[in-house]
């Protein structure tokens, strides 16, 4: 659906052709094997990755791991596991989007437990974040459907070509034509298309699969009564895809359970408390019209898209042969040939794939103002977040610590692509099932950064107001009737706005690009921490849900300038995405220094060569005693100064460099 720029392997390897292929052995990972309770043929293999990432306190556990699940391709879902900093029962599922993209992005460059620093050349550090959001719940992350990141079929030697995404397999030897760095050797994902799943409905069973194992080999991350586990789910980007069907996988799951078709004894009851999408596409008949609009008239003054061009496509989004005529036939075929979303039918494929196109076609004339599609105050080649944590994980002792048989990617273009050619997000359906997850008293809150395009706040304002109008009349009346309040985020400024009725939200984050939580920490923080607890998204407050709503304005038409545009940093292993003209150029005349996998023209020109490395304390960026790395904010009055912060990226005071990465999948939506 939404770019059409693919990265197909983002790899951070050495700066050389030489070969780095991690140990596929179990015994030499020192991983530790056992087979799930709930199914034998089910196995789970985890270590604590010591020294992988350093949380707030030292006594926080983690366990990175996979579970692999038997079937007509081998699957081995990857998780990462960081304890909360207080003893909590909360459980928090992180989804990173895509189709195809890590949610190891959300870890390290988002909302995870610690960010990676440079120390030097070739050398790294982590930092623990502030702002992560084990401050208030368990966290597991998952790369999610296979291939996807540290998630596999069958381990592969071969040799990605990082200026240009070519792959060759067996792995180049010796040199060629382009810079020793551009040629990256490791073991990965077969790329088989057929060894992934295809559509949404397919990926949400197999990490179904992956959460009982976990929690079954992982008791203590049970709450007391063991047969039942309350866990929030929050997704972003694609995720709004994501978010709606594997809810309704769980539910799906836990009627088996309950009928006897699943062991109730060595299965859990996954009940869904909460559902957090961040900057979510989540309905495609409902945003794409905002597309033009967004472009045309934002909130920031910026137009990207002349007056005569906006009511061009908004009228070839409304003709009979656009995007929404297409979308509503793919549906229907969809619910009447392919009722169980497995891409097995290929007319409905065929259909949906023609009607995801005809609404990238509303969304592609964007990419003409050379802006960044996930920040309306970045150029095209989008430097931010930084994306060094690419090459970090890709170190020897890191792949050991973590137990990985393969090299990390960021993102997986076979996934993009099958999920393309099934038309999965053009499928729909979405915002009944939200609505009927609503109806089952889940908690469920938008967060819309609003500098995004790539799913702007318009269309997720739009997507609030469409559940509620189908769960209820009382939330059909209630909801839109409610105004909209500050989001009081600490004593000192205002995070954005928020209209709050019962159980749902939605939240305008200002100044926050698609990622709201490298932009805006301390705010993503505090509304995640609302969301989950079941508070008020305005203050922090304890509410009475079934009777709350906030007031205000009827509109959130809070106005700002936009932040001074960033320059561009060349990531050499998301090459594509983030390296412009001037970066090609440097190839082009084998000219320019690669250091820690950022392209420059000179050796001066690195950060680090004329400033102090970030920290100086004992070199795995533990935090000062002083800060309060614990506890939520509730506001007791409103700050005299309604001003938002304007770029308050990072999560620590080590942070040396800071940039952010726009990736244009084949769908766009990446992170």
């Amino acid at each position: 659906m939404l770019g059409r720029h693919v990265v197909a392997f983002l790899v951070a390897l050495g700066a050389s052709c030489r070969a780095q292929f991690p140990v596929a052995d179990a015994e030499v990972l020192n991983l530790t094997v056992v087979r799930s309770p709930a199914d034998g043929n089910i196995t789970i293999s985890y270590k604590e990755p010591r020294g992988a990432c350093e949380t707030a306190f030292s006594n926080q556990k983690q366990y990175t791991g996979w579970v692999s699940i038997p079937g007509a391709y081998a699957t081995n879902l990857f998780f990462w596991f960081v304890e909360a900093r207080q003893r909590t029962d909360e459980l928090t599922v992180w989804l990173n989007g895509g189709p195809g993209s890590s949610s190891m992005f959300g870890f390290f460059a988002g909302n995870g437990p610690c960010e990676v620093i440079e120390r030097g050349i070739n050398q790294y550090g982590t930092a623990a974040r502030e702002w992560g959001w084990d401050r208030a719940s368990n966290m597991l992350f998952i790369d999610q459907p296979n291939q996807v990141g540290f998630s596999y079929d069958k381990p592969t030697n071969r040799t990605i070509i990082l200026t240009s995404d070519n792959v060759n397999q067996p792995p180049l030897q010796g040199s060629g034509s382009l810079p020793a760095w551009a040629y990256a050797n490791g073991t990965f994902s077969t790329m088989n298309a057929t060894s992934t799943a295809n559509t949404t409905d397919t990926a949400a069973l197999a990490v179904w699969h992956l959460i009982q194992g976990f929690l079954t080999t992982f008791p203590q991350y049970q709450n007391a009564s063991n047969s039942s586990v309350a866990v929030h789910l929050f997704s972003e980007s694609y995720g709004g895809r994501y978010g709606p069907l594997f809810a309704e996988r769980w539910e799906r799951q836990n009627h088996k359970r309950s009928t006897g078709q699943l062991r109730a004894n060595s299965t859990v009851d996954v009940h869904l408390a909460s559902l957090g999408i961040v900057n979510g596409c989540v309905d495609q008949e409902l945003q794409v019209p905002y597309y033009p609009i967004f472009a045309n008239n934002n909130t920031y003054g910026y137009k990207a898209l002349a007056d005569e061009a906006a009511k061009f496509y908004t009228a070839k989004y409304n003709s009979p042969e656009g995007c929404k005529a297409k979308v509503q036939r793919c549906v229907a075929a969809a619910l009447a040939l392919d009722p169980r979303g497995e891409g097995g039918n290929a007319d409905v494929n065929a259909m949906c794939a023609a009607a995801n196109d005809a609404c990238y076609a509303i969304q592609e004339p964007y990419y003409n103002s050379g802006r960044s599609p996930y920040d309306l105050a970045a150029p095209y080649h989008d430097p931010n977040p930084a994306l060094r944590f690419l090459s970090y994980l890709n170190q020897e002792h890191i792949l050991r610590d973590i137990g990985s048989p393969i090299n990390y990617t960021l993102a997986s273009s076979v996934v993009s692509q099958v999920f393309h050619d099934t038309g999965d997000q053009s499928r729909g359906r979405n915002i009944k099932r939200l609505a009927h997850i609503l109806s089952q008293g889940v908690r469920i809150g938008l967060v819309y950064g609003d500098r995004d395009y790539i799913c702007n706040w318009y269309g997720g304002e739009a997507v609030s107001l469409a559940i509620a109008n189908l769960t209820s009349p009382d939330y059909a009346t209630k909801f839109s009737a409610a105004g909209y309040a500050p989001i009081l985020v600490n004593d000192t400024y205002v995070g954005g706005l928020v209209r709050q009725y019962g159980n749902l939200s939605f939240s305008r984050i200002y100044q926050a690009g698609h990622s709201v939580a490298w932009y805006q920490p301390e705010t993503a923080f505090q509304v995640f921490a609302r969301i989950m607890m079941g508070t008020s998204l305005s203050t922090g407050g304890r509410i009475n849900l079934s009777l709350y709503n906030t007031t205000g304005s009827s509109a959130a038409s809070h106005s700002d300038d936009l932040p001074a545009m960033p320059s561009t940093t060349c990531w050499v292993y998301n090459f594509a995405s983030t390296c412009d003209d001037g970066a090609h150029g440097l190839v082009s005349e084998g000219a320019g220094v690669v250091i820690n996998g950022v392209l420059y023209s000179q050796s001066a020109d690195w950060p680090l060569a004329t400033t102090q490395t970030a920290s100086s304390t004992s070199g795995k960026g533990s935090t000062s005693t002083t800060e309060a790395l614990t506890g939520v904010f509730a506001a007791t009055k409103t700050p005299a100064s309604s001003a938002a912060c304007v770029q308050c990226v990072g999560g620590t005071r080590w942070t040396v460099m800071i940039s952010l990465v726009g990736i244009h999948l084949l769908w766009g939506c990446i992170v």
